[in-house]
């Protein structure tokens, strides 16, 4: 028996065009997509002329799983991301152990069967002593290979100039990097710590993750892949002048790509006062004058993708008083799309750019299979949207397992209501439904 559900009198947006009608979906794909489509057997949801996007792909994320479960971990957090209208993830590399082998890949992927709400793929983490790893990636065993050009501990740190050169050189698929030069961070450390030692006000997080840190790093990493030819992709980009190393334009023949994260378009260095060490994280958040700058350049596309870079701490551990012990990171993917969104309701985007950036270019970027867009024959990862339905973020309805939001007390002016991962209703109003079912992304055109 095929399996069928009716998405009627909606507001579908996608690929450059807003349009109101039906959408129908058999076995799990888009098998129709048209004005008023007759299908007596089919289950009906009724839009009721909410938006109907394809769901938004995330294509930066920390699950924390393995070795940080007491955070979070993929069954939560994937949870937690239907409900902010996330459909596929895209996972980051430094757990413990550190997936920086192709098994430890495939561990995650194992982990993640049975488990994770959305579809999913784990980056192989480069390290300095690493490279026979990368050079044996398959361009379609999982998103691509994520590069620490600072900001990072341990091994995971690639600050060797011969590593990198011979990594972006050999990369069988895309690299993506976290830039951020490590000893101008460390020389800013120290400048702030011989005034304050310990107890740095986290305003100044900021001027020690500071734009020149950022510039340095980003540069070298865009000078490396021009030179060699490599598919960069740089990650959450957040200084005005770093926007000048990016071309806008259409993804379709960029070798050089980048993303912007939400909480770099929503908050500014002013929210330090009342949200302290709740909003550090690397980078940090800078002035309002780079937060308009992101903006313009997701607009003009020079910046291809919006994420998150979701990254859960506790929050005894977020309000650990000293400045050197309190870790980075922002939980977001409850309210991503929402957040996203404001941009709309801003006038800073449109919602076909709106969904350019948080559906197609990801799929695109990364050359996701058969997702990221409503076209007939496609899995049918869709969200519904009501665009005018504000709400206020409170902690009772957080659902990560950190059980804190950066947004508390704010208000959003967009609701997800409604969330399909391949096929099935999976969040609905508040509810989920059927359990775990995400598929592994596949690559390649």
């Amino acid at each position: 028996m095929s399996r069928s559900l009716l998405i009627s009198n909606a507001r579908m947006v996608n690929e450059g065009q807003e349009r109101e009608g039906d959408l129908l979906i058999i076995d799990g794909r888009i098998a129709q997509i048209g004005g008023q489509i007759s299908a007596p057997a089919a289950q009906v949801i009724d839009a009721a002329g909410q938006l109907l996007l394809p769901g938004m792909i995330d294509d930066q994320v920390h699950f924390r799983e393995p070795g940080a479960t007491h955070k979070a971990d993929m069954a939560t957090e994937s949870r937690a991301a239907i409900a902010g209208g996330i459909t596929s993830f895209m996972e980051m590399p430094n757990t413990n152990p550190l997936t920086t082998t192709l098994q430890a890949v495939e561990d995650k992927f194992a982990r993640a069967q049975g488990r994770a709400w959305g579809n999913h793929a784990f980056y192989l983490g480069a390290t300095n002593d690493n490279i026979d790893e990368i050079r044996a990636l398959k361009p379609n065993q999982t998103c691509g290979i994520k590069v620490f050009m600072g900001a990072s501990t341990g091994n995971m740190l690639v600050d060797n100039p011969s590593t990198l050169e011979e990594i972006f050189r050999d990369a069988p698929t895309l690299v993506a990097t976290h830039c951020e030069d490590t000893p101008t961070v460390q020389a800013n450390e120290a400048h702030y710590r011989a005034q304050y030692g310990d107890e740095i006000p986290v305003r100044l997080h900021p001027r020690i993750r500071s734009e020149e840190a950022c510039w340095k790093s980003s540069s070298l990493a865009v000078d490396l892949a021009r030179r060699h030819g490599t598919r960069l992709h740089v990650l959450h980009l957040t200084t005005a002048r770093e926007m000048a190393l990016f071309e806008p334009g259409p993804i379709a023949g960029k070798r050089v790509t980048a993303e912007a994260c939400v909480h770099h378009l929503y908050f500014s260095d002013a929210d330090y006062a009342q949200r302290g060490s709740l909003i550090k994280c690397n980078p940090a958040i800078k002035r309002a004058e780079d937060r308009a700058a992101l903006r313009a350049a997701v607009a003009e596309d020079r910046l291809d993708v919006i994420a998150t870079d979701h990254a859960p701490h506790t929050l005894e551990e977020k309000q650990n008083s000293s400045y050197f012990k309190t870790p980075a990171g922002l939980p977001l993917v409850q309210h991503a799309l929402s957040m996203a969104l404001e941009l709309v309701h801003d006038g800073d985007l449109s919602l076909v750019q709106l969904v350019q950036k948080v559906s197609h270019g990801p799929a695109e970027l990364f050359s996701v299979r058969e997702r990221g867009f409503l076209r007939e024959g496609y899995w049918a990862d869709l969200v519904l949207v009501d665009l005018h339905s504000p709400f206020r973020v409170v902690r009772e309805e957080v659902l990560y397992k950190c059980g804190w939001s950066p947004l508390e007390g704010d208000t959003l002016r967009s609701r997800v209501t409604a969330t399909l991962v391949n096929g099935e209703l999976k969040y609905r109003n508040g509810e989920f439904f059927g359990g775990a079912g995400g598929m592994r992304l596949s690559f390649g055109h």
